[in-house]
Order: C-alpha cells, then sequence, then structure tokens
C-alpha cells in the first residue's frame, strides 16, 4: 500500500550531492573489501545493500560506479602511477581505492567538476585515511586533474 495519510508529511528529497557521497562511501567499502579479500564483485554488491547508508545513497550512481572502477582498474592504476612516489602496492589499501574513484571521476565523468572529484577525495581520506592522507591524495588527484582536464584546470 503506498498511500500517505493527509497528516504525513512527504519525506523530504536529499540532495543529490548527499546521496552522491553516500555512495563514493560505500564505493570506497567495497573496493577496499575486494582489494584486501579478493571478493567477487557481485557479492560485495549484494553485501553492500546491507549497509545501513546503502538506503541513503544514490542508488544507480553507486552501481555505475562500483562497476566503473572496477572495470577499470588497469587504466586507474596506470595513471595513478605516474603521479605518485612510492610503488603502487605501498600505497594503504585506503588511499589506493580512494585514489581510483577519484580517478575514475576525473577521466571517465566529465559532468563532474575536476574540483569536485578532488574535494570529495580529499573528503573520504579524512573520514576513512590515516591522520596526513588528505594531504597526499590532494596532490595526486591535483595533478591526475592536471593531465587529464588541462583545459578546465587552467581556467
Amino acid at each position: 500500500m503506498n498511500d500517505i495519510s493527509p497528516d504525513v508529511a512527504p519525506r523530504k528529497k536529499r540532495k543529490p550531492s548527499q546521496n552522491r557521497r553516500k555512495s563514493r562511501e560505500l564505493v570506497l567499502k567495497a573496493i577496499y573489501r575486494c582489494m584486501i579479500n579478493e571478493g567477487d564483485l557481485r557479492q560485495v554488491l549484494l553485501d553492500m545493500k546491507d549497509d545501513p547508508d546503502y538506503l541513503k545513497a544514490d542508488e544507480p550512481y553507486f552501481k555505475q560506479l562500483l562497476q566503473g572502477v572496477n572495470d577499470n582498474q588497469a587504466v586507474l592504476d596506470t595513471k595513478i602511477t605516474t603521479f605518485i612516489d612510492r610503488a603502487l602496492n605501498e600505497l594503504s589499501p585506503i588511499e589506493h581505492a580512494i585514489l581510483r574513484i577519484s580517478s575514475y571521476e576525473l577521466v571517465y565523468d566529465m559532468s563532474i567538476p575536476y574540483r569536485v572529484a578532488i574535494n570529495e577525495g580529499v573528503e573520504l581520506a579524512k573520514t576513512f585515511g590515516g591522520a596526513e592522507g588528505h594531504k597526499y591524495i590532494n596532490g595526486v588527484l591535483d595533478k591526475v586533474a592536471e593531465s587529464v582536464r588541462p583545459h578546465e584546470f587552467r581556467k
């Protein structure tokens, strides 16, 4: 039954950015889990639906981002490797996953301004990464953005 009684106000729609932020957090958890446990993406996707934040996320964006990062790992890692100061396997798995997610948005989703992609990566690092990891993430993503979006970056 989908009837809403007149006494109950309809739920306020969430801002798409908040939904996308939750989507990015869930993708981070999923990518991290796949990296650590070498899990099957389909199973990880099913398990993510049990996460309390799943209902708050933008589900289509979550699925698109997770699939995109998963399908393009090699390209993303090659791009990231160009701008890091250590071997890829020396990055913390959280930093590595964040760099993959934000690099994916920078390389493949031109609808997201480069500053937003960088900022979202930095926010993920502040929430889930090490104490100063967000500074490293910011520096690397800044270089990725400059290389893949030179016209937008110069403005």
